[in-house]
């Protein structure tokens, strides 16, 4: 049957909905066609895998391939599909082995060498794939970010062969040991303040109680500089608020964060 299935996931905010890539080869002229409404970036992914599988020794089919990013009412967008796609259409066309195919979630985009690049906004993909049971084909720059999720087994690879190879069961793509974060980042501390002695009480009784606090006063009377180090007297994150943090970090396209158990704290100009 020249049908395969490849379990993805799309981008959507900081939520990750599982995007089935069915992948169909059929008689005819030669065809390359994607539907389930994809971005431009999804359908500029046709010239991206084909030279990829064939850059990487495989032959690329000349047949009429259909691809289907269901479910079809889900937007589609980036290079995170390439990987799916390129795998779908070697197991559709028995170059490698779908008995297995299900075990896994591929996220990636492809080089046109073969080679595996990296994508923005993965952890919240990592923590559906981990809640899904199922094993997660990245490549490897996003290795240390999908390992946050502890239930997760996170294979990274470099290039498309080693996924083949490690499908057919030849070279195991090794699980990634992820590295012990540094869970908290010591905060701008609230002693060094001199004076302001209202306003820290202030800062006090909102960090005890969960209040929310606005700061009121001219230029130069300390505001940020009081508000910068209300972190430091706040307990650390639990747990899912790290995570959640992490994925909205991740997200807004600044990989993984340094200092997971820390309460972020931003700055932004008055004139934003």
């Amino acid at each position: 049957m020249s049908l395969a299935v490849v379990q993805s996931r799309a981008k959507l905010g900081i939520e990750a909905p599982k995007i089935s890539v069915e992948v169909h080869l059929s008689n005819g002229l030669p065809a390359f066609n994607i539907v389930g409404l994809p971005e431009t970036s999804v359908k500029e992914s046709k010239d991206r895998v084909r030279s990829a599988i064939i850059n990487s020794y495989f032959e690329f089919p000349a047949r009429r391939i259909t691809v289907n990013l269901a479910p079809a009412d889900i937007p589609k967008e980036g290079s995170r599909f390439d990987l799916a796609i390129a795998i779908g259409i070697l197991a559709a066309s028995k170059q490698i082995p779908m008995d297995h195919l299900d075990d896994f979630e591929f996220i990636s985009e492809l080089a046109l060498s073969g080679g595996m690049r990296s994508i923005e906004g993965l952890l919240p993909s990592a923590q559906g794939c981990g809640a899904n049971d199922k094993q997660l084909v990245i490549a490897l720059g996003n290795a240390n970010e999908a390992a946050l999720v502890e239930s997760l087994t996170v294979l990274p690879a470099k290039h498309l062969l080693e996924v083949s190879a490690h499908l057919h069961q030849r070279a195991f793509i090794q699980p990634w040991v992820k590295s012990a974060p540094d869970l908290h980042q010591e905060h701008e501390q609230l002693r060094d303040v001199i004076g302001q002695m209202h306003a820290k009480r202030a800062m006090e009784v909102a960090a005890a109680g969960g209040h929310h606090l606005l700061f009121c006063g001219p230029p130069g009377t300390g505001k940020t500089m009081l508000a910068s180090r209300l972190g430091g007297i706040l307990p650390p994150l639990s747990n899912p608020e790290a995570m959640q943090v992490a994925s909205i970090h991740s997200v807004a396209g600044k990989g993984l964060r340094k200092d997971l158990g820390s309460r972020p704290f931003r700055a932004p100009h008055h004139s934003a």
